[in-house]
């Protein structure tokens, strides 16, 4: 498997060529849904990238601390009823 920036390159470089105009219906819809694939694949991507800072984020400095839920806010309300 090819890595993000690989990726987010070819989804960019079909993006230009469908932009041209200059392709025929077929191959711009095949080169369509090859791009609606990558985008995808590279949304799954940043989501994981996501919820990783964010745990890194929130994590306590020591094992004292009370891990910050901040971006939680359901589980806080529960917890102060």
């Amino acid at each position: 498997m090819k890595n993000f920036e690989e990726r987010l390159a070819r989804l960019e470089e079909l993006n230009e060529k469908m932009k041209s105009g200059n392709i025929p219906l077929d191959e711009a819809v095949e080169m369509f849904e090859d791009g609606i694939k990558l985008a995808r694949g590279l949304e799954k991507d940043l989501s994981k990238v996501e919820r990783r800072i964010e745990i890194l984020v929130n994590e306590p400095e020591t094992p004292e601390e009370e891990p910050n839920l901040e971006l939680f806010g359901e589980v806080q309300d529960e917890d102060s009823l």
